[in-house]
């Protein structure tokens, strides 16, 4: 495994995330994948996203860090170098 990547347990998390505050049970995460992609995920939505992810990881991530965010892809890099 990549030094940058989740592994299977950490993006089931992850993707679990995704599913409940989006509300899309057949929802699958792919590094491409942005806000514009995703129904419901407006600055609101983004918010509680990154509160989420905090929570659920014990991390905590810049302003910088979250506004650096462009993709999944980014997202799960970063995740990745904070639980590491």
């Amino acid at each position: 495994m990549s030094a940058n990547l989740l592994d299977v347990e950490q993006l089931d998390k992850l993707t679990g995330i995704f599913k409940i505050l989006f509300n899309l049970p057949d929802f699958e995460l792919t590094d491409d994948l942005s806000a514009k992609d995703v129904p419901g995920w407006d600055s609101f939505n983004h918010v509680n996203l990154i509160i989420n992810i905090e929570e659920e990881f014990g991390i905590q991530f810049t302003n910088d860090e979250v506004g650096g965010m462009q993709n999944i892809g980014n997202l799960k890099t970063l995740l990745a170098s904070k639980i590491a």
